[in-house]
């Protein structure tokens, strides 16, 4: 953001609250007691104190009372063997579900009016669970008792302007559930689109090998044990002679961060390669910023409309990660209408700047954007992830409880598992500084978040042929959330058969557990600037577990039925539509990790997809 706009900003701020005319109240909000308190996380230390003119794009969220209802109504419509199932609830009936008391909405609104805030103005939810301000940083400070500083993250450089406490009057405690951008510690990192990545040189004529075979029999051509494309995942997952129908009604999305979008020229170069039609070389590109939408049909051209519509102060390019993403979701799922999101507004930005931008959080920023949609796709991917612990717990589980409205609309939510192992997400096991941040500095396993929601599906990484499990594979415990009903004796049998005293203090044996199912994560062939480069990492597996559940919606839809929503109760009752892996292991934090095993592992979970079998199972 520079200077100009800064001062626009903060003008029209001040002139908002000039003009703003006060609600007439009784309460008084003179009693302030802390809300919420976070130890500053390993590697982040302050570099200065936040400019006092900086913007923050704030959001308040209020206490969802009858979120439980809710949650009751996300199981019944995912499992298989409730009457309920597949009925899913309509936008209106979440937002009924989600929507704050009426005092607690009046209390928030008092609370804003006494300092200055038009309240009948301001952005707010369609369910009313939060309410979203621009202010700067002096008067943030001001109304939650607080001082905002820059911190820097020694690793990556990311900087953030944060907080480690905020208070709040006493009488606003049991109706405001939390407040951000202020204690959370999230950088938002690709999941491994960085791990490996090289030229791979032009194909050479065929070399005359015998064929390979998967676990379960299916032929593989020999080249998928170098390098993964979409027919060897067609291969690999039975989803070979199979098309999908244009007229199913089936969609698919993939989320965008950190400034990085999909090259429209490079997808079609990616679906000629792969033998598939350039007419659905498509997507919808939407900018959260402006709501735009932009065909990518038009190449270049599209991609400089994005670039401006994503309204960062850093430019918008096109992504190694992004085009991963698109050209493996979108060429499995062909011909199903295709959506990327393009979040602007997440870190890192440059702290040296008169006012640094990029303050706010951007799955939050996402998840406010989508959920006031009517139309959502049915299967949405994301391969970006954050260490659980630098996500403060408030904020996760309000983050994770928005994942639930989504499921109960009938999405499946699946995010990549990350890449460090059981470790920090680091590719380099010997780097990875595995302590917590409560003051203790203990070694505990890293789990990544949103992957350790439990109304995600977590995807975990596999490497050739037949599948073993690939050492950068993220899993492991939760240390948020418990252990969901529909993992407890999966999870139970494998803690089980652990000798005694593995890892002990290491990770939290009651929590929800990752991943929940696996795919091929190793060198996969993405067209990137014209060139093919070789890429690996959970961010592959993602959107390749996405692109089968795909075609499986595509089957149901095309005969009447539901999406599958909700993937977790359905994929765990119904274990034999995977192709289990039993060897690998997940090293990090100095350790060897998890082992895979028979049945559901912390490694790859319940293994990798077989498409055959899901629509056997499931269409």
């Amino acid at each position: 953001m520079d200077h100009t706009l800064a001062c626009f900003l903060l003008l029209l701020y001040l002139t908002f609250c000039a003009s703003a005319s006060p609600r007439s109240t009784s309460r008084k909000f003179h009693s302030y007691s802390t809300k919420e308190e976070v130890n500053s996380p390993p590697g982040w230390h302050p570099v200065g104190q936040a400019p006092p003119e900086h913007v923050l794009q704030m959001r308040i969220y209020l206490v969802q009372p009858d979120f439980s209802v809710l949650e009751q109504a996300l199981y019944q419509v995912s499992d298989p063997r409730h009457q309920k199932y597949g009925r899913h609830l309509s936008k209106r009936q979440v937002d009924a579900l989600v929507a704050p008391a009426p005092e607690s909405v009046e209390t928030l609104d008092d609370w804003l009016s006494s300092h200055g805030f038009n309240t009948s103005s301001l952005p707010r939810s369609s369910a009313g669970d939060w309410i979203s301000i621009s202010i700067p940083v002096f008067k943030a400070e001001e109304m939650l008792r607080t001082t905002y500083y820059i911190w820097e993250n020694e690793v990556n450089n990311a900087t953030l302007i944060r907080t480690t406490s905020y208070s709040l009057p006493s009488n606003l405690h049991p109706h405001v559930d939390v407040i951000q951008p202020t204690t959370s510690f999230a950088s938002t990192t690709r999941q491994g689109s960085t791990l490996r990545v090289e030229v791979i040189p032009a194909s050479s004529p065929p070399i005359d090998r015998p064929p390979l075979y998967t676990q379960s029999g299916l032929e593989v051509r020999p080249s998928c044990n170098t390098s993964i494309n979409i027919l060897c995942l067609k291969q690999i997952y039975n989803a070979v002679g199979y098309q999908a129908s244009e007229k199913s009604g089936n969609k698919i999305g993939i989320t965008g961060y950190l400034n990085e979008l999909p090259g429209p020229e490079d997808l079609k170069e990616a679906f000629v390669a792969q033998n598939l039609s350039t007419t659905n070389a498509t997507y919808n590109f939407v900018s959260l910023n402006e709501s735009a939408i932009f065909s990518a049909a038009e190449g270049v051209v599209a991609s400089i409309l994005a670039a401006l519509a994503a309204g960062s102060n850093q430019a918008a390019q096109t992504g190694i990660e992004a085009n991963l993403d698109v050209q493996y979701a979108f060429g499995l799922a062909n011909p199903a209408p295709a959506t990327f999101w393009a979040t602007a507004g997440s870190p890192p930005f440059i702290p040296d700047t008169e006012f640094p931008s990029n303050s706010n959080e951007p799955y939050a920023d996402w998840l406010a954007f989508i959920l006031e949609q009517e139309d959502i796709p049915e299967v949405i991917s994301t391969s970006y992830g954050d260490n659980e612990q630098t996500v403060p717990l408030s904020y996760a589980t309000r983050v994770c409880n928005s994942f639930a409205q989504l499921g109960a609309r009938g999405v499946s939510v699946i995010f990549s598992s990350g890449d460090g192992g059981v470790g920090d997400g680091i590719s380099d096991p010997t780097e990875q500084k595995c302590f917590t941040n409560d003051g203790t500095n203990t070694t505990r396993f890293m789990p990544g978040f949103p992957a350790t929601c439990p109304f995600v599906t977590a995807v975990g990484g596999t490497v050739q042929i037949p599948e073993v499990a690939a050492a950068l594979s993220g899993g492991g415990f939760s240390d948020y959330f418990a252990r969901p009903s529909y993992q407890d004796s999966v999870v139970s049998a494998y803690l089980a058969a652990l000798p005694p005293g593995t890892y002990e203090g290491l990770f939290n044996s009651t929590g929800r557990a990752i991943p929940d199912v696996a795919a091929q994560a190793v060198n996969y062939e993405v067209v990137y600037q014209g060139s093919t480069i070789g890429v690996s990492g959970t961010s592959a597996a993602s959107p390749a577990f996405a692109g089968i559940i795909s075609l499986v919606n595509d089957a149901r839809l095309s005969k009447g039925m539901s999406s599958l929503g909700f993937l977790n109760p359905l994929i765990y009752a119904s274990p034999s539509a995977f192709n289990d892996i039993i060897s690998g292991h997940n090293p990090g934090c100095g350790t060897p990790g998890f082992n895979a095993s028979v049945g559901w592992d912390p490694v790859t979970g319940l293994g990798t997809p077989d498409l055959q079998k899901l629509q056997s199972a499931f269409a």
